[in-house]
């Protein structure tokens, strides 16, 4: 099953993670020092909370959560074949997970077409996003 990812930056993860537990009636699927995420059911939605203040109530990024590595490799030939600028990352560490991903950037904004390999206990140095900006708790730049 494929979900949308939405990813926030908030200013207390403790009080979004009650807030979004109550609103959509679920706990979190995994909890780390600045960073959360909910895999929701109904509506299928991979939320992701990143502790930010200072861009608190901001979109951090957007994506597409897959089943597999094949269906990353899919959305890039489809994204390339479209004319759209892509960044494959495969084996990355990011978001607290080893991943496979492709980013695509336009319409003002990044998107992820990821899949989740293996746990992984560090946020990651392969957060992407621009120069300043907080991506898994971890600042770039």
């Amino acid at each position: 099953m494929s979900r949308v990812q939405l990813a926030l930056n908030v200013s207390n993860l403790q009080e979004a993670v009650a807030f979004y537990g109550k609103l959509f009636q679920t706990s979190p699927a995994k909890i780390r020092d600045g960073y959360a995420n909910f895999a929701i059911a109904e509506p299928p939605l991979k939320l992701v909370l990143f502790e930010n203040a200072p861009a608190a109530g901001t979109l951090n990024h957007l994506g597409v959560e897959v089943e597999d590595s094949a269906e990353v490799v899919a959305a890039t030939r489809r994204l390339d074949a479209e004319g759209l600028p892509t960044k494959v990352e495969d084996q990355v560490a990011c978001c607290h997970a080893l991943q496979d991903k492709v980013w695509v950037s336009g319409a003002d904004t990044q998107w992820e077409v990821y899949t989740v390999l293996a746990d992984a206990p560090e946020a990651g140095a392969g957060c992407r996003c621009a120069d300043g900006e907080v991506c898994c708790g971890v600042p770039s730049g």
